[in-house]
């Protein structure tokens, strides 16, 4: 059997490797991969399009977004551009979520400066970019300057590009993410993870794509979750003629009237991916070509490691605003066993692997309970060293 991962990052080096544990012992191809993924996975240059494989995997937004599973001729594992605007759109997201019934926070779709100021009730409240906008696309603003700046540099200056902005209701209690696989027709999740979008300790400083989570998560039934959350979702989809198969994300907050959605993403979180499959006993291979097929997913019931995994992200200097590049990476040999390392931002250059984006590197460990994983983590992340290296020491703190 033939699989092609779809991307650079550490999400899809985390896929290659649990669909490479997976006991129908799989070929697997990547493109356009990393300096770690292509010591996994052979390497496919090509249109992931029209590559002839017994399933495509697609990890980022983008080409979901811009329509790689509508052309592809290959089963794929992975939303329709029509069903990928839940991700594309916040506003579109927000229409889907009140026709379907589905908790969320208050909004308004703005498109001047103006506009966006008189939709302000109270402070702190949530400025969202609407299109994509590799997770940056998000301020929680304090005040009043603080909302206009942001306002101005979304509509006006267009950071992340042409388009409208939601102005949301700031929502107060624990995040996590609740992943789940589905089939068009049902949706089987995944177990919880939280992660840490700040680059700082304690939550401070810019928004990043993430540097860190940990599984599983307490307090929370994930049934309870998909029948009121992603199921009325798939529903509604099915309903439009758009159905969902893939990965549905739902990051959440757990606010004192219950669980409310912040977001949906329409693939595997990064760096959930990494915290989660590391935990998943199932067959992960089985899993996804099952969920290709309308409603294969049926009688699915997902087994999973007791333990819990943590997973750390580095970060090169000058993250989330910039990248460095170059940077010898030294430390990846000789790791602890039971350690996975996976690669985001990395290349090979004259023999060593150097940095080549913001997000770095992943260690994931596990352990006995959270508290246990991530003392291995770290203790993995203390062997590993660059020149600019940022890595947050709070991660499940």
């Amino acid at each position: 059997m033939k699989i092609l991962v779809v991307g650079s990052g550490g999400r899809e080096h985390a896929l290659v490797r649990a669909l490479l544990r997976s006991p129908q012992k799989p070929e697997v191809w990547a493109t356009p991969g990393n300096a770690g993924i292509l010591q996994d996975a052979r390497h496919y240059d090509g249109d992931p399009a029209t590559a002839d494989f017994d399933l495509v995997v697609v990890g980022p937004e983008a080409p979901l977004v811009d329509g790689l599973v509508d052309r592809a001729v290959s089963p794929a594992f992975a939303p329709s551009a029509g069903a990928a605007r839940l991700e594309a759109s916040k506003a579109h997201s927000k229409a889907v979520m009140e026709a379907a019934g589905v908790p969320t926070a208050a909004y308004a779709l703005v498109a001047t400066v103006q506009e966006g100021m008189a939709a302000v009730t109270r402070y702190p409240v949530v400025i969202k970019f609407d299109g994509l906008a590799a997770g940056k696309g998000v301020v929680i603003a304090t005040d009043e300057s603080h909302a206009r700046a942001t306002l101005v540099a979304m509509l006006e200056e267009q950071v992340f590009g042409p388009g409208p902005v939601v102005v949301e209701e700031h929502l107060d209690g624990p995040e996590i993410s609740l992943l789940a696989l589905c089939d068009g027709i049902r949706a089987v999740p995944l177990a919880a993870a939280r992660d840490f979008k700040r680059i700082g300790d304690g939550d401070t400083g810019l928004n990043t794509g993430g540097m860190g989570a940990f599984s599983p998560v307490d307090g929370i039934d994930p049934d309870e979750v998909v029948r009121t959350v992603h199921q009325p979702v798939l529903d509604l989809l099915r309903g439009r003629g758009t159905p969902f198969h893939g990965v549905l994300y739902a990051g959440l907050m757990l606010t004192a009237d219950g669980p409310k959605v912040l977001e949906f993403n329409v693939r595997f979180g990064d760096p959930e991916c990494q915290a989660v499959l590391p935990r998943l006993r199932s067959d992960l291979v089985d899993l996804l070509l099952r969920a290709t097929r309308e409603g294969g997913l049926e009688g699915v019931e997902l087994e999973w490691d007791d333990r819990a995994a943590v997973t750390l992200v580095f970060a090169s200097r000058g993250y989330p605003e910039s990248a460095s590049r170059g940077d010898v990476i030294s430390g990846l040999e000789g790791l602890p066993d039971g350690v996975e390392l996976t690669h985001a931002g990395t290349a090979e250059q004259d023999g060593a692997i150097v940095t080549a984006g913001g997000r770095v590197l992943n260690v994931t460990a596990l352990g006995a309970d959270v508290g246990a994983a991530r003392e291995a983590a770290y203790a993995a992340a203390d062997m590993i060293t660059f020149d600019g290296a940022q890595l947050r020491r709070d991660i499940a703190a």
